[in-house]
C-alpha cells in the first residue's frame, strides 16, 4: 500500500480526490435519433460560429461520413476547417498539431466526430487553445483557468462515453503512457446520439466498445462512492446493454439497437465521470499503453476477472445489478446473485467474440504491468484494494497458453 495511505488513510485521500470530481458539473445538450447530426450542425449556426475545426481520423473522412455535417455546416454559413490526425490513443504531438490547426484558421469552435480517441482530442485542443496550453501543460487536474474553446461532439461508436465526462486520455510521445487530462471544461456543450452513423461498425467494434460502457457502468456502480444519481445511470446502462449489445453485433442494421447501445454508452459516461472506474481500467491502461491493446478490448477481456476477485466485497452491489436486470430474484443469496452477473458478463464475452486471452503479454513485463496497474487502481474508489499475487496471478491469466 502506498506511504500515504498508510499515514492518511485511503479513504481520506479518496475523500481530497472525490471533491474534485463529484462537484456539480456541466451537460452536453444531447440530440438524440437518426440524422440528429444534422440538427447539432443547424445548432452550431445558430450560436454564430463562422469557423469550426472538425477533428476526426482519416478513415472517416475518407468514407464520407462526415460529409453530410460538413455540407449542413457551409449551408448555414460556417467555414469548416478538417483536422484529420487523430490515431488511437492519440499522443501528445498528435493533439499539438491539432491545437496549431485550430490556431492556423482562427477557429471559434471544435467539432469532435469519431470515437473516443477523436473526442478525446478535441477537448484537449479546446481545452489547450483557449487557455494558451500545449497538450502536455493539460495534464493533470483542473489546469485551465478559462473556459475552452466551445466544444461539440458526435460519437460514432457506443462506449466510451467521452461526450458527457470530465476526462480525456492521450498518450506519451515516447512511452505511449496513458496521460489524464480531468477538467469539468472540457464537457462538451452539445453532443449527439445518431444510431445511423453506428450502422456500418464492424461487429468486433461494436462489441469491444460495447463492453468498454458496460466496464464504466459496473465499475462505478460497485465502487464506494455513489450517489442515488450515479447509480441509476449505472444500472440502467448494464441492464440496456445486457439486452442489446448481442443484437447490435450480429445485426449492425438493428437501429433501435444501436440506439440503445448509445444510450447507455451515455449514461455510463454519466455515472463513471462521478463515481470513478478501477482496476480494469487500471490493468487495461497497462496492456493498452505497452502493447497497443485497444482500449474497449483490454476492458473487456479484463472485466470478468476482476469480478470474480472482488465479487466478496462488491457482492452486495452485483447482486442489485442482477435483480435490477431480471438474472436473478431478491429472494436468492446475495453470493448467488452476484455470481449471476459475472456469468452474464463471461457469457456476453463468448457470445460476441471477446477472446479470454492475449498472445500480446511478455512473461518479462508482468511485474511492471502489475506494478503500474495496482498504483493506478489505489487511486480509485474501488471496492477493495487488490494484493499484488492477486494482480499477478490476473495478468498471468490473460496470457494465451
Amino acid at each position: 500500500m502506498p506511504a500515504f495511505y498508510k499515514e492518511w488513510g485511503w479513504r481520506a485521500f479518496l475523500a481530497i480526490k472525490k471533491g474534485l470530481v463529484m462537484a456539480p458539473q456541466p451537460r452536453p445538450a444531447v440530440f438524440v435519433g437518426q440524422n440528429s447530426t444534422l440538427e447539432l450542425c443547424n445548432t452550431v449556426a445558430h450560436f454564430g460560429f463562422k469557423d469550426v475545426l472538425i477533428v476526426t481520423d482519416k478513415p472517416l473522412l475518407e468514407l464520407g461520413i462526415i460529409n453530410p455535417a460538413i455540407s449542413r455546416l457551409q449551408e448555414r454559413g460556417v467555414n469548416t476547417h478538417i483536422y484529420d490526425g487523430v490515431q488511437p490513443d492519440p499522443t501528445v504531438e498528435v493533439v499539438d498539431n491539432g491545437i496549431a490547426t485550430l490556431k492556423q484558421h482562427n477557429c471559434d469552435a471544435v467539432l469532435a466526430f469519431g470515437g473516443g480517441s477523436s473526442i478525446d482530442c478535441a477537448k484537449v485542443i479546446a481545452m489547450a487553445a483557449a487557455n494558451g496550453l500545449s497538450a502536455q501543460e493539460c495534464v493533470g487536474i483542473k489546469k485551465s483557468k478559462v473556459p475552452a474553446v466551445p466544444l461539440f461532439a458526435v460519437p460514432t461508436t457506443a462506449g466510451t462515453g467521452s461526450e458527457v465526462t470530465i476526462a480525456a486520455i492521450v498518450s506519451d510521445n515516447e512511452t505511449h503512457a496513458k496521460l489524464v487530462v480531468a477538467d469539468p471544461r472540457i464537457i462538451p456543450a452539445a453532443a449527439v446520439l445518431d444510431s445511423e452513423l453506428m450502422r456500418g461498425l464492424p461487429p468486433h467494434i461494436t462489441a469491444a466498445t460495447g463492453m468498454d460502457a458496460l466496464t464504466h457502468a459496473i465499475e462505478s456502480y460497485i465502487n464506494v462512492w455513489d450517489t442515488e444519481e450515479c447509480l441509476a445511470y449505472g444500472r440502467t446502462a448494464t441492464k440496456m446493454i445486457f439486452d442489446n449489445i448481442a443484437q447490435a453485433c450480429s445485426n449492425g442494421d438493428d437501429l433501435e439497437a444501436r440506439e440503445a447501445m448509445a444510450l447507455a454508452s451515455y449514461f455510463a459516461g454519466l455515472a463513471f465521470t462521478t463515481c470513478l472506474v478501477g482496476y480494469v481500467h487500471a490493468i487495461s491502461h497497462q496492456l493498452g499503453g505497452k502493447y497497443g491493446v485497444p482500449h474497449g478490448l483490454g476492458n473487456a477481456m479484463v472485466l470478468p476477472h476482476v469480478l470474480e476477485l472482488l465479487k466478496d466485497s462488491a457482492s452486495k452491489r452485483l447482486a442489485e445489478l442482477a435483480v435490477y436486470t431480471g438474472l436473478g430474484d431478491e429472494s436468492e443469496p446475495e453470493d448467488a446473485l452476484a455470481q449471476k452477473v459475472i456469468d452474464k458478463v463471461w457469457a456476453l464475452n463468448a457470445e460476441i467474440g471477446i477472446p479470454r486471452t492475449t498472445d500480446v503479454i511478455r512473461e518479462e513485463d508482468i511485474d511492471a504491468i502489475v506494478d503500474a496497474a495496482l498504483k493506478e487502481g489505489s487511486g480509485y474508489p474501488v471496492p477493495r484494494f487488490l494484493e499484488r499475487e492477486e494482480c499477478v496471478n490476473l495478468v498471468k491469466g490473460l496470457r494465451a497458453a
